[in-house]
């Protein structure tokens, strides 16, 4: 990458992050102007245009971001998981470590969910289903479940997971950690319905 590329890029990087820092619990990204983020990342608004059409492509890129981010951090714990471990325990501790160390994250993906911008919701859609298929693939390779199955087992764990995440935003310690126990209480007995159900279906 040449100097003006890599320029270019860390442009771009002041931009989103300088979006990211500026979210809160009080303050979503549709509250967010054009100058107030150019301002945060110590940028012209005419900058601003060169690396985004409008805030709404700068706050697809975010969802896009954020999704990606958690991803990433599961597929850590499941490379955790393969060292040794308990499957559930791993990936619950996980995601209540993304929650405690990216909260605004977290909060910009269940806002704009059930925003009012389609496009948005569409882009949280695609995150949701990417983390649903990266599950559904884990369940059908290392336990060997039928595609369609594993599938339904993903969808279920991964609403359990986002509910109680929106749950956890506002909890202290000592409450984010029992809603871990109860998270993971339920994850289990879900994967041991389904194995229950799995056995009654195999030839």
């Amino acid at each position: 990458m040449g100097i003006r590329a890599e320029q270019k890029e860390k442009t771009r990087r002041s931009l989103i992050e300088s979006a990211f820092r500026q979210l809160s619990a009080e303050r979503s990204f549709s509250s967010l102007s054009l100058r107030e983020v150019c301002r945060e990342a110590g940028l012209a608004p005419t900058s601003f245009y060169r690396h985004f059409k409008d805030m709404e492509e700068l706050g697809l890129t975010l969802v896009d971001e954020g999704g990606l981010t958690l991803r990433q951090l599961m597929r850590q714990a499941r490379q955790r998981i393969a060292d040794g471990g308990s499957v559930i325990q791993i990936s619950v501790k996980t995601f209540m470590e993304f929650i405690d160390s990216s909260p605004d994250v977290f909060r910009l993906l269940l806002r704009e969910r059930s925003g009012t911008s389609v496009a948005f919701r569409q882009a949280v859609a695609r995150e949701i289903q990417h983390f649903t298929a990266e599950l559904t693939d884990y369940l059908e390779e290392r336990q060997h479940i039928r595609r369609d199955y594993a599938l339904l087992q993903a969808q279920t764990m991964v609403t359990l997971v986002f509910s109680a995440g929106a749950e956890a935003l506002d909890m202290n310690d000592v409450e984010r950690a029992a809603l871990a126990e109860r998270m993971i209480l339920q994850l289990r007995m879900v994967a041991k319905g389904a194995d229950a159900y799995y056995k009654t279906k195999r030839p």
